[in-house]
């Protein structure tokens, strides 16, 4: 259930989550999710890791966010793949993000266990 996935071009695994999570979910590469990322902290004069910088290219993407109705520690990310098997969704855990797409948690590392608060989902049109 859990892929790892680092499309950081030098391998680095510490900082770039919100990059690598766009990345999966636009379906694009390290770089290109990256410049589009800064776009937006340019627009809204805010760091690229400010959840609502990269929540606002998601959102110019097509996506929408959700909230994760809140149960300390009952509902973790392997619980939302269980749930959500179908589609690309992006998962915010406060600190962290990472992609699930069809079901399966692409990340750097196994965030499986960690406590999703809200989650970012395609619109279909």
């Amino acid at each position: 259930m859990w892929i790892e996935y680092n499309p950081n071009p030098k391998g680095k695994r510490v900082g770039d989550c919100a990059v690598r999570a766009v990345a999966k979910a636009l379906n694009t590469n390290w770089i290109h999710a990256f410049l589009l990322i800064i776009i937006d902290a340019i627009r809204l004069c805010d760091m690229p890791s400010s959840n609502s910088v990269w929540g606002a290219t998601l959102y110019r993407h097509g996506f929408r966010r959700e909230s994760v109705p809140m149960c300390d520690d009952c509902y973790n990310a392997e619980d939302f793949c269980h749930e959500f098997f179908k589609g690309t969704y992006v998962l915010g855990f406060g600190t962290h993000v990472a992609t699930v797409v069809d079901g399966c948690l692409y990340d750097s590392w196994n965030s499986l266990s960690e406590i999703p608060q809200y989650y970012w989902y395609k619109e279909e049109k």
